[in-house]
């Protein structure tokens, strides 16, 4: 089956993709990796010892960062409705994040404890839908920010993909009344013709 020019041009940009070679020769899983290096860089969110909940973790490159940085005193817990295979340190349940049970069986991964850090890199199955899409994408922002607002301790971050369309400002509006300060950042390793941003949530409020 011939491919179409979409998927040609998707396949050439990733095989020339500089990330993409440098994930490989560094042991990452994906290229995303870079975007967390990057803002973390600037930021400096990730800490030894913290505590880090990545939610939407497969393939794993995120939780790799995360777990190299938080070192052997700190932990992180990864959650994917994917399968992703196992990563030294990191704590994993497979499961949608929507269903109560398997947001159940991934906070008693807490033992009661609130994290230090939220990250979460989740977007939906594209249906192709420019609507559909962006209210899949917004409820599992919602969603994770509601994680946030209950399992993240008082001065603690959250870091959250968004696209911009129906529901942004109202999101924003959230973020604010949650968290000190709020920031958009959008690091280099995201290619360009994607609308894809992250917001940076800094200092939850008690």
């Amino acid at each position: 089956m011939a491919r179409s020019k979409s998927s040609n041009a998707w396949l050439h940009e990733h095989v020339n993709d500089h990330y993409v070679h440098l994930a490989q020769k560094e042991g990452y899983r994906a290229r995303a990796a870079y975007k967390l290096l990057e803002i973390n860089e600037k930021d400096r969110l990730i800490r030894p010892g913290m505590w880090v909940a990545d939610l939407g973790a497969a393939p794993g490159s995120w939780s790799q960062v995360a777990a190299r940085l938080v070192g052997p005193q700190g932990r992180v817990f990864a959650l994917d409705v994917l399968e992703m295979p196992p990563i030294p340190d990191v704590l994993f349940i497979q499961g949608d994040f929507r269903e109560d049970e398997v947001l159940g069986r991934y906070t008693a991964l807490l033992e009661g404890r609130s994290v230090d850090l939220v990250i979460c890199d989740m977007a939906p199955n594209i249906s192709g839908n420019a609507v559909t899409d962006q209210a899949r994408s917004m409820l599992l922002c919602e969603l994770a920010l509601e994680f946030a607002q209950t399992h993240l301790k008082p001065g603690g971050d959250f870091l959250v993909k968004v696209f911009q369309g129906y529901g942004y400002n109202e999101y924003m509006a959230a973020m604010r009344a949650t968290f000190a300060q709020v920031a958009t950042r959008k690091p280099k390793a995201s290619r360009d013709r994607s609308s894809e941003m992250y917001l940076l949530g800094k200092q939850k409020r008690g």
